[in-house]
């Protein structure tokens, strides 16, 4: 693949970054702040500088790490995935694209003081020029611009120097008359004035030396606008009566008018002229990168990536580009939809704060030359910045951020999700969070255990099966020094009333408790028989498991009976109602079990399911193995990710860990003696039908429903589906 030429110096990127600010920001924007916020549009231009500083700090960080073609896109992508990526760079496209065009529509009004031209004609005749100028090569494009900043900033210099000594104090008094409201109002307006000052990082794959140059670049070109926009409006406030140039499309060739006369006015003008030409040409050049950046990650067509032969440069996407930009300066109104724009730029700009956290945060390899400072306070102050001010941009314009939003959603679904199974570095900082969430909360159930169990016995058992049950319960509380409650519940027709006869022992009940105490002498545990008769077997359990106040109760139960499917079973209830943990057990012979594996589907292992299986092996000197799904290939960063949590979750169990994929279209390489896995509770009868991955282990299986005390939230648990399946 072909790679862009590195030949923009220091001085080319503070030219690009510095011209793509100084455009529509001080030659229009003046105007309508002054209407929002009076003399304090001088602070709002300040305010607006500094809430800027975290994501010029952002991406500067990450332009050193990925010097790439693409800028914002290349970092959101990478860092918040494909989807966030490809909604961050079509956004950011057409931003640029409406902001290039505003410009030039923007300047052409100064233009007309000085001679009387059509203003359509005159902007697209502009646009094909800079568009032919961008064709032909970046360092074309970089010599254009130092000489475009030269010019423009000379010519601002002498109006703010020679309009200073005519400064009326009066014009500042009732500085603060429209409030903090106006004030943010004003700021929110003007803060896209500073948009262009990280455009330069899309250019970054072309600039010398990027470790030097691209944050130097981007911040001094920062402090070097936001000194000149305060300065330049405290002049103009400062020499016009209060409220002269509110509205007025040439506010700055107004001022200039009566402080400098005609020759001042011409150099306003000139200025102007330059400053938002070069603003446009900035546009073109930058966001003609997206799509090409975009082109290479395959989130758009591959002949948008094609390089020239003959000026080495993106031809295909910078005509894409082009054309956008020629059909809005035609047929768009372009002020408005350059307000929609700058709503998405401000949140582009909280998702560049929010892209270096992920950075740090996940597993990627990271490497940036400069690193941000107070870190992550700087990015999470940037990102609630940047939604504040979002709220200041009305109704309209938060409904036009959505649209693109939503645009680019399709676009993601319809052309980019068959194409790619990439992931971002979210992804894998949020499955990092999640996984050390979850091992916290295995190791404190861990070291809680159960400390009393009942045992519901529901339905008359054979021997063998009773005596699994009770040796399933023992193991799981003899560690903690626990105790077991064996309840055989009797349950009677509705119109058969409870008698004081129906409560006395039968030789049934004496035999159950003979062999309880039997049982309970062999297994080394305390062992309290009872017998309960109701009209509702399934109330006589929770509630005296409530009485009781047990940690745990357990049940056998069948979850794949056609019986269970159809008419559901009373321990169903059970599970939705209980007041404390409950087991399931499938019950196929409990003999000393040596082999337990515990089945991970679409999440971390669940602590209670991972406590169990530690128990159980601990008593019968066992090994545990981590079942999980086999064939989902993932990214490398899932795999090192599920390979780190499996190791801690190893760390935190007493007995041998080991994992093993599984095959989901049918059998298994080996049969465990137990399987301990997640229930999902519902409002469904089968409680049983866990819809698990993995087929039928042939063997006991023991579905764990933690009480809902202990359940993870819903938002965790989709972040837990989402971040955990490859």
């Amino acid at each position: 693949m072909k790679e862009l030429e590195r030949d923009l110096g220091l001085l080319s990127v503070l030219a690009i970054s510095i011209g793509a600010m100084i455009g529509s920001g001080i030659f229009i924007l003046p105007a309508l702040a002054l209407d929002i916020a009076g003399p304090a549009v001088i602070l709002a231009y300040l305010l607006a500088g500094l809430l800027v500083v975290p994501a010029a700090l952002s991406k500067s960080e990450m332009a050193t790490a990925m010097p790439e073609a693409g800028g914002t896109y290349i970092y959101i992508e990478r860092g918040m995935g494909p989807l966030l990526g490809t909604i961050a760079g079509v956004g950011t496209w057409f931003s640029l694209s409406f902001k290039g065009a505003l410009a030039l529509v923007g300047g052409v009004p100064y233009l007309l003081l000085l001679f009387d031209l059509p203003l359509q004609p005159v902007a697209l005749g502009l646009a094909t020029v800079l568009i032919l100028v961008n064709l032909v090569g970046a360092k074309q494009t970089g010599r254009l611009q130092v000489i475009i900043v030269v010019v423009m900033l000379a010519a601002l210099g002498w109006f703010a120097a020679g309009s200073a000594p005519q400064v009326q104090t009066a014009n500042y008094a009732n500085f603060f008359g429209d409030g903090l409201f106006g004030l943010l109002e004003a700021t929110g307006l003007v803060f896209v004035s500073y948009a262009g000052v990280t455009k330069v990082a899309s250019v970054a794959e072309e600039i010398e030396s990027p470790g030097r140059n691209i944050p130097l670049g981007i911040l001094g070109s920062l402090v070097f606008t936001t000194i000149l926009y305060v300065a330049i409006v405290a002049v103009l406030v400062g020499v016009t009566d209060p409220g002269s140039v509110a509205g007025s499309l040439t506010p700055v060739a107004v001022a200039a008018e009566a402080t400098l006369g005609e020759w001042g006015v011409i150099a306003v003008i000139l200025a102007a002229i330059l400053a938002l030409i070069s603003t446009a040409n900035a546009g073109i050049l930058s966001s003609s990168r997206y799509p090409f950046a975009m082109s290479r990650d395959q989130l758009a067509p591959p002949s948008l990536s094609t390089i020239s032969e003959r000026f080495g440069t993106p031809v295909n996407s910078i005509t894409l580009t082009g054309a956008v930009l020629l059909v809005l300066i035609a047929f768009v109104p372009i002020l408005e939809i350059a307000k929609l724009a700058s709503a998405f730029q401000i949140l582009v700009f909280a998702l560049i704060n929010l892209a270096v956290v992920a950075f740090r945060e996940g597993s990627m390899a990271y490497e940036p030359e400069f690193t941000s400072p107070l870190y992550p306070w700087m990015q999470i102050f940037g990102a609630a910045s940047g939604l504040l001010l979002l709220t200041q941009m009305g109704t309209i314009a938060l409904l036009g951020a959505v649209a693109i939003v939503v645009g680019s959603l399709v676009w993601y679904l319809l052309y980019v999700s068959p194409r790619v199974d990439r992931e971002g570095a979210a992804t894998d900082a949020v499955r990092r969070r999640l996984g050390r969430d979850v091992l916290a909360d295995t190791e404190s159930a861990v070291d809680e255990g159960s400390r009393e169990v009942l045992l519901a016995l529901t339905k008359e058992l054979d021997a063998d099966r009773e005596r699994s049950l009770v040796a399933l319960a023992a193991d799981t509380v003899r560690p903690d020094g626990g105790r077991i409650v064996a309840v055989r519940f009797q349950e009677v027709p509705d119109q058969v009333p409870l008698t004081e006869e129906q409560t006395v022992q039968s030789s049934a009940d004496r035999s159950f408790e003979t062999r309880m105490g039997d049982y309970a002498a062999e297994m080394g545990v305390d062992i309290e028989p009872d017998e309960i008769v109701s009209h509702d077997t399934k109330h006589a359990v929770v509630n005296f498991a409530a009485d009781r106040g047990v940690d745990t109760i357990i049940a056998e139960h069948e979850p794949l009976r056609l019986r269970s499917r159809l008419f559901g079973d009373p321990i169903d209830w059970v599970v939705r109602h209980a007041p404390c943990d409950v087991f399931l057990v499938d019950n196929l012979g409990y003999d000393a079990p040596a082999q337990i594996a515990i089945a991970g589907d679409d999440g971390p292992y669940p602590p209670l399911a991972v406590t169990l299986a530690g128990a159980l092996a601990d008593a019968n000197d066992g090994d545990v193995t981590l079942w999980h799904p086999a064939g989902q290939p993932g990214t490398d960063q899932y795999e090192r990710t599920i390979d780190d949590y499996q190791s801690e979750l190893s760390a935190l169990l007493s007995v041998p860990v080991s994992a093993e994929p599984i095959s989901t279209d049918g059998g298994q390489p080996t049969t465990p003696d137990v399987l301990v896995r997640r229930g999902e509770v519902s409002r469904l009868s089968d409680v049983g039908g866990d819809g698990l991955l993995f087929p039928s282990p042939g063997c006991t299986s023991i579905t764990v429903y933690p009480h809902e005390s202990r359940r993870p939230p819903l938002g965790r648990r989709l972040l837990e589906r989402l971040t955990f399946s490859p």
